[in-house]
């Protein structure tokens, strides 16, 4: 007992911090592989390291040895697995207006005539049941992604939008994506999420859209051609059924949180001065 309290006297200011910032970076790494088959992955490894730890113990020194070589080579291996949240944890760091300009530095004037734009686009496309795919780009850029179908580069518009997705128009299949004020291409080849907790009725529209915004901070918004329905993504995460009002107001409150970035950091930057 008197060692106890001995350790926790020694214990400063600068160790809780640190221990705080340890638990922190812990938090979020946890909260990007969750859900993912990378938190089986893990769950697997923690297995593993108790056993080798329990056979070293029990002085099991052939298993011991095994499970200890299979955990340095497999070091290599959890870096290929862990690849796509090891390039969200980045692309989450380099986040910040310090580091990027925004690709979302519009007027609200702006701001409003293209959200209007989509929305309209999407609620004539539900109303005739015509499947559709559109990716709004917003901090992380996806070059990659606009190189994959055919440029457009076209004034955000409700009509071009629906003259896209028309069925049996050579860019129908596939996704449009959005940057700035600009339909930049159309047809677009998007990632496949791997989630296996989503729902079985789910297409391969609507995994296409998660997909990618688990690999980016991207908007995805969804038309299904079965139902009609509109569905909304962000950060791998799926808003379905929503009417002209919802997806108007989601739309305006990502724009707005992230026009809003720039002003917090200028307050805080103040306050410290």
């Amino acid at each position: 007992m008197k060692e106890v309290l001995e350790i926790f006297s020694n214990i400063g200011v600068r160790d809780i911090l640190d221990m705080a910032i340890v638990a922190f970076v812990f938090y979020k790494l946890f909260m990007l592989i969750r859900h993912t088959s990378a938190e089986q992955v893990l769950k697997g490894l923690v297995v593993l390291l108790i056993v080798t730890k329990l056979s070293e113990w029990a002085r099991f020194y052939v298993t011991n040895w095994i499970l200890k070589n299979t955990i340095t080579v497999g070091i290599i291996a959890l870096i290929i697995l862990f690849q796509p949240e090891l390039r969200r944890a980045l692309e989450h760091i380099g986040r910040t207006k310090f580091l990027t300009k925004s690709i979302m530095e519009l007027s609200r004037e702006a701001l409003n005539e293209n959200i209007h734009e989509i929305v309209e686009a999407s609620t004539n496309l539900s109303r005739q049941k015509i499947g559709a795919l559109i990716i709004i780009e917003r901090e992380t850029g996806i070059g990659d992604v606009i190189e994959t179908g055919t440029t457009i580069q076209g004034n955000i518009s409700s009509r071009l939008l629906i003259n896209i997705f028309i069925p049996n128009t050579p860019l129908h299949d596939g996704a449009v994506v959005i940057r700035k004020d600009k339909i930049m291409a159309a047809g677009c080849v998007l990632p496949l999420t791997q989630n296996p907790n989503l729902s079985k009725e789910l297409g391969t529209r609507h995994r296409a859209g998660i997909g990618m915004t688990e690999k980016c901070d991207a908007i995805a918004i969804m038309v299904s051609e079965e139902t009609g329905a509109i569905s909304i993504a962000m950060d791998g995460k799926l808003s379905r059924y929503l009417d002209a009002k919802t997806l108007m107001s989601v739309l305006k409150n990502a724009y707005q949180n992230e026009q809003q970035k720039p002003l917090l950091r200028w307050k805080w930057r103040q306050k410290d001065e």
